[in-house]
C-alpha cells in the first residue's frame, strides 16, 4: 500500500513520522488490529522517501533517514533536488550517494519501480 505526505506513522522508537511518501507491504497491514491503523498507523514503513525541500536541514533528514531503518524499514531514498543528489538508505549497508541521477529503482524490494528524477530536478515552471 502506498501513502503520500498527510498518513503519519507511529514508529517503534516512539517518534511521530509522516515521510513524503511511504509504501507498506499489504500482509503488514491486514496485520495490524484496528486501533493500530488509527490516525497514526503503529507500523514503520518497509520503504519511505524523504524530498528535501529549501527550509529543512540535510542533517535532520539523515537523522530521519537513519531512524527509520533502525525501526524496520527496508529501503529509503532521500531525495535533495537542490543539489540534485539522492541517498539511498538500506539496513545493514553503507549509505549511497548518487550525483544527478537519471533513475533511482527500488529493486529488489518493489520489483519494477523506477523513479524518473528528471521532472524532479527540472520542474516545469
Amino acid at each position: 500500500m502506498a501513502y503520500d505526505s498527510s498518513a503519519g506513522f507511529d514508529l517503534p522508537s516512539g517518534s511521530n513520522r509522516s515521510p513524503d511518501a511511504a509504501w507498506i507491504l499489504k500482509n503488514r497491514i491486514r496485520a495490524l488490529r484496528p486501533e493500530q491503523r488509527e490516525e497514526y498507523m503503529e507500523i514503520c514503513p518497509d520503504f519511505v522517501v524523504e524530498l528535501r525541500s529549501s527550509s529543512d536541514r540535510l542533517t535532520d533528514l539523515r537523522a530521519k533517514m537513519q531512524e527509520y531503518l533502525a525501526c524496520g524499514a527496508q529501503l529509503g531514498w532521500l531525495i535533495d533536488p537542490l543539489e540534485k543528489q539522492v541517498w539511498i538508505y538500506r539496513p545493514g549497508q553503507a549509505v549511497e550517494a548518487l550525483d544527478e541521477p537519471l533513475t533511482v529503482s527500488a529493486e529488489p524490494l518493489m520489483p519494477g519501480f523506477v523513479l524518473d528524477l528528471g521532472p524532479i530536478w527540472n520542474p516545469q515552471v
